[in-house]
């Protein structure tokens, strides 16, 4: 049997015990030897109360402990090009939190150094990881639905109170602890509202499906009175030629959410509802083929990911998010806030040129 791999996690708050730190500690494979957190109380309280050895302030701290194969990076946006570069630098392999990076340079600086370190490297997606996604992209990939043509995407999620600012109520299940104040809605932190802390699911899960990126993005933005964008729609060419209009908000009921994903190919359409665990695939002939519907606790696997880290690293065959998913994220976010500053249509190629110059 091989030996467990010594993990760590940078920035232990809201989602990282919630959900990074429950998956190392429950994978047969992982041995969870360190949590990281600025504040020296709450690093103490998680390390006891999680029972891990060490309790860490600092980044340095956790990177040099012997023996670590694997990090976490679950640090607020602002800081995860930070944490990442010095856990890869290091020959850490990592699994980065969304949105990847701020900026599409430093999401490819990262790449790069992984690559150079041939360290596994995953961006954070549990859309990736149910039995739906995984047929979805097979039938995309396989050319079951034809040339994709066009892909229509609604997403929404009631974080609209983080990032206004207005409270600190998380999401998803009952918290071991609630998100700092200021991790969502102060943009020093978060680099945008809605379109990175949600729109940054959809854009990966584009690539995700098709393995097209992004060439061309047009975007307008609705702030409706807060400092962040809480609307946002946007139009993308991809690199297959396909179309693609996105629509999120996270002003939305507490009791409603929408993930619709339908893809239109010369053969057929796909239709994913993501929250609801709902698949169907409607060729251009003969009859619609219905997937069973997903258990409620296979509808987001958020532990998946840690999961798929350590998987990854005894076998990169099985790694089903790799980093360059997040690079074309954030093509697709930092192009759509530019252009929804300067009204214009953005080439991603421009963005591209401009990281390849700052490298």
């Amino acid at each position: 049997m091989q030996d467990k791999l010594k993990c760590g996690v940078i920035g232990a708050g809201w989602w990282a015990t919630f959900a990074h730190i429950p998956a190392l500690l429950g994978h047969p494979g992982a041995e969870l030897v360190a949590i990281q957190n600025n504040s020296k109380e709450e690093a103490e309280k998680i390390a006891h109360d999680f029972k891990i050895p060490y309790a860490c302030t600092e980044v340095e701290e956790l990177l040099a402990i012997e023996g670590l194969s694997a990090v976490v990076v679950s640090s607020s946006p602002n800081l995860h090009y930070r944490d990442s570069l010095a856990a890869l630098a290091s020959g850490k392999h990592v699994l980065v939190e969304k949105p990847m990076t701020i900026t599409v340079a430093q999401a490819m600086e990262l790449t790069k150094v992984a690559e150079e370190h041939g360290t596994q490297f995953l961006i954070s997606c549990p859309w990736h990881y149910t039995e739906h996604a995984i047929e979805a992209q097979r039938l995309v990939r396989d050319g079951q639905l034809g040339g994709i043509r066009m892909i229509s995407v609604l997403m929404t999620n009631p974080v609209s109170d983080l990032l206004r600012g207005e409270g600190t109520q998380p999401t998803h299940g009952t918290p071991y602890m609630h998100p700092r104040e200021g991790t969502y809605s102060d943009p020093k932190l978060s680099g945008g509202g809605q379109i990175y802390a949600q729109v940054c699911h959809a854009a990966t899960y584009l690539t995700f499906l098709t393995g097209a990126r992004p060439t061309e993005v047009f975007a307008r933005f609705h702030n409706d009175g807060a400092v962040l964008d809480i609307y946002d729609a946007l139009n993308l060419r991809m690199d297959d030629s396909s179309i693609v209009s996105l629509a999120s908000t996270g002003a939305t009921s507490r009791e409603r959410r929408d993930f619709e994903v339908r893809v239109f190919g010369t053969k057929g359409m796909l239709f994913l509802d993501l929250w609801r665990g709902k698949m169907e695939f409607i060729p251009m002939a003969g009859e619609p083929q219905c997937y069973p519907d997903l258990a409620s606790d296979e509808v987001y696997p958020h532990e998946a990911p840690a999961r798929n880290l350590i998987d990854s690293i005894f076998d990169p065959t099985l790694n089903r998010s790799p980093a360059t998913l997040g690079v074309a994220a954030m093509e697709v976010i930092e192009a759509a806030c530019r252009s929804a500053e300067s009204g214009r249509n953005i080439l991603v190629s421009s963005l591209v040129e401009q990281a390849q110059w700052i490298r």
